[in-house]
């Protein structure tokens, strides 16, 4: 059985940027964000109590973040900390921003 190259059609930069996307496309993951941006620094505790989701929902989407690399820390119950990720937000800009230039 032959094996068929791909072809790539999408640069490295286009993926990264629709990673960053994805994870940014739903209001809660918007809000995380917001939340954890509004703190002095990272965001220990009960996040559930900040916002007005299921824990079991809000796992989810930390998770998501946290695989898109938009925020890091421990999501693991019951040791919680959230930090955006500052590095990867900055280049989340930058790309979101080469989009509109």
């Amino acid at each position: 059985m032959q094996t068929v190259n791909k072809v790539k059609y999408f640069t490295a930069e286009q993926e990264q940027t629709a990673r960053f996307a994805k994870a940014l496309g739903h209001p809660v993951r918007i809000a995380i964000l917001e939340l954890l941006n509004s703190q002095a620094c990272c965001f220990h505790g009960d996040m559930a109590e900040e916002l007005p989701i299921a824990k079991s929902t809000l796992s989810q989407h930390l998770k998501e973040l946290k695989d898109a690399g938009l925020i890091q820390g421990d999501i693991t119950p019951p040791s919680t900390k959230y930090c955006v990720n500052r590095e990867n937000w900055s280049k989340a800009k930058a790309l979101l921003n080469n989009i509109f230039e």
